[in-house]
């Protein structure tokens, strides 16, 4: 919820890659969304940022797409061990400053808190987010059919293998061209 550090959004990013999300929903209430390639490492490459401009946006796209909204909060009654058991979640993290706004705060069926022994009251939102899309995707297989699939791999080869585009329509695959840079 409208992220303010370029460095923590690449991070988030990065964990984002590490753990094999590949979405990224971002509200933009405050600023545009911005994330340090020094920091994101080519992950901004593989995980896909939707962007919206109200809290109400972000809320129907992902109760439309099925997801549970699960806040971060230090006084959550789920653990992070809990994450794993729910089918299909959205992880909600506060902004740096200001938290997670107040509307998108009571829209989240749930809340997780990461324990603390220590003195600290919080953790780094990145942090956060690292720790918890760890625990949240320890052991699911995945759940990407087999055309997010192949678009995926579609742009991987893009990315990484000149001429891409040619090979993969050879192969019979079907292709978005929008997918692929312009000297594809």
């Amino acid at each position: 919820d409208a992220p303010h550090d370029p460095h923590n959004g690449a991070a988030i990013i990065r964990s984002c890659d590490a753990f094999g999300v590949h979405r990224l929903h971002v509200i933009e209430r405050l600023e545009e969304f911005l994330a340090a390639r020094s920091v994101a490492r080519g992950s901004e490459r593989w995980v896909d940022v939707h962007s919206y401009t109200t809290v109400g946006q972000a809320i129907d796209a992902l109760r439309a797409s099925g997801h549970a909204l699960i806040a971060t909060h230090p006084e959550g009654a789920l653990s992070p061990r809990d994450l794993a058991s729910i089918p299909r979640i959205a992880l909600v993290l506060g902004n740096e400053r200001d938290g997670i706004h107040h509307e998108l705060f009571e829209a989240c069926e749930r809340s997780v808190r990461i324990p603390m022994r220590g003195f600290a009251e919080s953790l780094n939102v990145s942090v956060t987010a690292a720790i918890l899309l760890e625990h949240a995707t320890f052991g699911r297989p995945g759940d990407l059919d087999a055309a997010e699939q192949t678009r995926l791999y579609a742009r991987a080869l893009a990315l990484s293998v000149a001429h891409a585009p040619r090979i993969l329509e050879a192969m019979g695959v079907v292709i978005d061209r929008s997918e692929f840079p312009p000297d594809a």
